[in-house]
C-alpha cells in the first residue's frame, strides 16, 4: 500500500493539501452524501470528532455524489454539513470513490478488507475507513454506525492514554 499521507487532497474551500497534515491522529475517513438515507450519520460523526478530536482523533469528511446523492456544489455540501448537522470536522472537494476517475486516497484505501476479509469497491454513501497513528487501515461498511462498539473501541485502543 502506497502511503497515504503523502495523496494529495483538496478542501471543501479549495485548500490543497494531505493526509500528513493530520499527522499522528487516528483519522476516521469517510464518503459522505447529503441526500443520502444514511445522512444522519452525520450526527454521529459529529459527536465522535466532539468526544474524541481534543486526544489525537478526527473524522474527515470526503463528499461524494458516486450514488448521485450529492449536493451540486462545494458550498452547499459545506452550508448543508453546517447548518444541518452542525458538522466541525474538516470536509474536503467532492471525489469519485470508485471506477474511471476515483480518487488515489480510494484507491489506496479500498485494498483494506472488512470484517468479512472483502476488499474493493466502495458499496454505498458512509463507508468508513478508520486509518490509526501506525497505518492500518481497518474497513467498516455503510450500515456500520459510526459509533459502533468495533469502530469505538478502536479509536479507543489507537488513542494516547489519559
Amino acid at each position: 500500500m502506497a502511503d497515504i499521507n503523502e495523496i494529495p487532497i483538496v478542501t471543501i474551500d479549495g485548500g490543497e493539501t494531505s493526509l500528513s497534515a493530520y499527522g499522528d491522529k487516528v483519522k476516521l475517513i469517510v464518503n459522505v452524501a447529503s441526500r443520502c438515507g444514511l445522512a444522519p450519520q452525520y450526527e454521529k460523526l459529529e459527536d465522535l470528532q466532539k468526544t474524541y478530536g481534543d486526544r489525537g482523533f478526527t473524522v474527515l469528511g470526503f463528499p461524494s455524489n458516486q450514488f448521485l446523492q450529492e449536493l451540486g456544489s462545494e458550498e452547499k455540501i459545506a452550508e448543508y454539513c453546517s447548518t444541518t448537522w452542525g458538522v466541525t470536522f474538516p470536509m474536503f472537494e467532492r471525489i469519485k470513490v470508485n471506477g474511471r476517475g476515483e480518487h488515489a486516497l480510494y484507491t489506496e484505501l479500498k485494498k483494506a478488507n472488512d470484517a468479512e476479509g472483502k476488499a474493493g469497491r466502495v458499496k454505498w454513501n458512509f463507508e468508513k475507513f478508520v486509518v490509526t497513528p501506525d497505518g492500518a487501515v481497518h474497513r467498516f461498511r455503510p450500515r456500520t454506525e459510526p459509533d459502533d462498539p468495533a469502530i469505538v473501541s478502536l479509536i479507543e485502543q489507537s488513542l494516547p492514554a489519559v
